[in-house]
């Protein structure tokens, strides 16, 4: 066995096969002689055969024992510099992997923190929740962060106060599914303490607005407008991109911003091949390498069509490894003592495509509220018409509540597509949703998307079967969701299954929406309740609704709440009269 220098700085080793470890282990190469196929091979070009080969110093310089006297003197000598060095950048990298370990401790702490003692900026009037409080800290902590509270801990506003808490903002982008725009756009101008123009991009650009909302499918119309670098990217329901091969995907990762924040209420672990795109994206350094991450995650496979990536191991691993780098999440139940036992929030749905509909709808409603007024003023009078005249006065007023009850009917039919796409989006979250609706073809159209992963309750549905579906949905996992009217399933059910009621619909009977809520909560329920009411833009149900949830905290003050119970439909006309008549009065 023997070290030899051929030429300066490049080292053979030859030796016997058995003893061919030693070099192997010290980092040598193996040169196989004349089946070398490299036309520009240094040892070819000196005639050397099958022999073990470095050019690096150091390595040579670890077989110095099996050189001559001459050259491990030499190797002595000259590789005392470089040893020197690599002893600098060893301590370094022990240094710099000691302080990334630390960093990703403190991280992992944050990712789960409850609270903060941070001074974020909120309008006059507000404040953040704690546990929002901390997930603004953690993410202005770090250049990208992947928010995934669960639905309904307020992921929106911990995201526009993430914006707040950033020095020297001026452009902020926010990507969302279409039917979130408004709400976006509503949240942005309550909770944004920059002085910042909103704006929708629509079947126009918002040129002059500085923070820009824009849906996923319109990115492609707009790409020139959002060429060049945001001061903060939001990507909300971001598992809409978890297809990297998606045309959708590639412009948002295309997208430049300084602080990148993507929001979901599931980090998606039980594939974890669907989350890479998005880690590799906000943390290349950690998830940069799609081959180490499918090794250690995704428990690949070859099959006879290619490389199947679906699998999942290690999860435990990867799940610390997110929060220790950019993801901060934590449950309803991690944060139950900051939560009101329920929660109700009004999510307004676009109404671009249906603007003639809503416009119809309220010249219906225009109509009816004027005959209800003229009524009323008749009735109040001294002398009063007679009963005769009244009694026509009162079919009048019927006549046009019956027609915008056809007219609130057709909407809520056209509203089914907007509803059932954010039903998909929250069962990402979520495992069950009750649903309340009023008409019975309203809920059927609900249902037919979700075939047998759906059951329903209308007036109509007989006893046995009633029973069937209650007690289908609260012990099948399978069953995702509980459709049913709101006068027929929201009385006496036990639905405690699911901690999330949507309203696809409204009912003019504030007290009857809220014994449809406490379905779920009620005893047996653990967790805070999320109650949404999805209304159309501009719709009629956009303008109730407001009226309707501040009635229903009065009910909630109210130790029996039966005691509104009879509130009928023309006082809460009436009381939108009024209210409608003392805003005009003060603009």
């Amino acid at each position: 066995m023997e070290l030899q220098e051929i030429d300066k700085g490049l080292f053979v080793f030859e030796c016997d096969y058995e003893d061919r470890h030693l070099p192997k282990q010290a980092g040598f190469r193996w040169h196989p002689g004349d089946r070398c196929r490299n036309k520009t091979c240094k040892l070819c070009a000196r005639g050397v055969g099958r022999v073990w080969w470095t050019s690096d110093l150091l390595r040579a310089q670890s077989m110095q024992e099996y050189a001559p006297d001459e050259l491990r003197s030499q190797l002595g000598e000259r590789a005392a510099p470089a040893l020197a060095r690599a002893d600098e950048d060893t301590r370094a990298k022990r240094i710099a992997e000691r302080v990334k370990k630390l960093e990703q401790a403190n991280s992992l702490r944050a990712s789960h923190a409850k609270d903060a003692k941070t001074d974020t900026p909120a309008p006059d009037g507000f404040e953040y929740l704690p546990y929002q409080r901390a997930a603004i800290a953690y993410s202005t902590g770090r250049p990208n962060t992947l928010l995934a509270d669960e639905m309904g801990l307020g992921k929106t506003i911990e995201a526009l106060g993430v914006v707040n808490a950033t020095e020297g903002v001026e452009r902020v982008l926010i990507v969302c599914p279409a039917s979130l725009k408004l709400n976006w756009a509503r949240e942005a101008e309550r909770w944004l303490v920059p002085d910042l123009e909103v704006g929708i991009a629509g079947k126009k650009y918002p040129a002059s607005a500085q923070v820009v909302i824009v849906n996923y499918e319109q990115l492609g119309k707009w790409e020139e407008e959002l060429r060049g670098a945001w001061d903060v990217l939001i990507v909300d329901e971001c598992h809409f991109v978890k297809n990297r091969e998606a045309k959708r995907s590639k412009r948002v990762y295309a997208l430049e911003a300084s602080r990148k924040l993507f929001l979901t209420g599931t980090p998606i672990l039980n594939r974890p091949v669907e989350l890479y795109p998005i880690a590799s994206l906000l943390c290349p350094d950690e998830f940069g390498h799609f081959w180490t991450f499918a090794k250690r995650y995704c428990k690949p496979m070859r099959t006879n069509f290619g490389w199947d990536f679906s699998g999942a191991d290690h999860l435990d691993e990867l799940h610390e490894r997110l929060r220790s780098n950019i993801m901060i999440r934590r449950t309803k139940k991690d944060v139950l003592p900051d939560l009101p036992p329920k929660r109700r929030q009004v999510i307004e749905l676009s109404s671009d495509h249906l603007k003639k509909l809503v416009k119809v709808e309220g010249e219906a409603w225009a109509e009816h509220k004027r005959r209800l007024s003229e009524l009323r003023a008749r009735s109040r009078e001294s002398g009063a018409a007679d009963s005769a005249e009244l009694e026509r006065l009162r079919q009048g007023v019927n006549l046009a509540f019956g027609e915008l009850a056809k007219l609130r009917r057709t909407t809520a039919l056209a509203k089914v597509p907007l509803v059932v796409e954010h039903l998909h989006n929250a069962l990402e979250s979520t495992h069950k949703i009750v649903v309340f609706a009023h008409h019975k073809d309203v809920i059927a159209e609900l249902a037919e998307p979700f075939g047998e992963n759906a059951v329903t309750l209308t007036g109509s549905t007989p006893t046995k079967a009633r029973q069937a579906a209650v007690d289908r949905f609260q012990s099948d996992p399978s069953c995702a969701l509980f459709i049913g009217s709101i006068t027929a399933a929201g009385f006496g059910l036990t639905l405690t299954a699911a901690s999330h009621v949507v309203f696809a619909e409204l009912d003019w009977v504030p007290a009857y929406l809220t014994q449809a809520e406490d379905r779920t909560h009620r005893i047996g329920q653990k967790d805070s309740v999320l109650v949404q009411h999805l209304v159309l833009s501009q719709s009629l149900d956009a303008r109730m609704v407001q009226t309707l949830l501040r009635k229903q905290r009065v009910v909630d003050e109210v130790t029996d709440g039966g005691a509104q119970a009879d509130l009928f439909e023309d006082d809460l006309a009436l009381d939108l009269i009024d209210e409608a008549e003392r805003k005009a009065a003060t603009e």
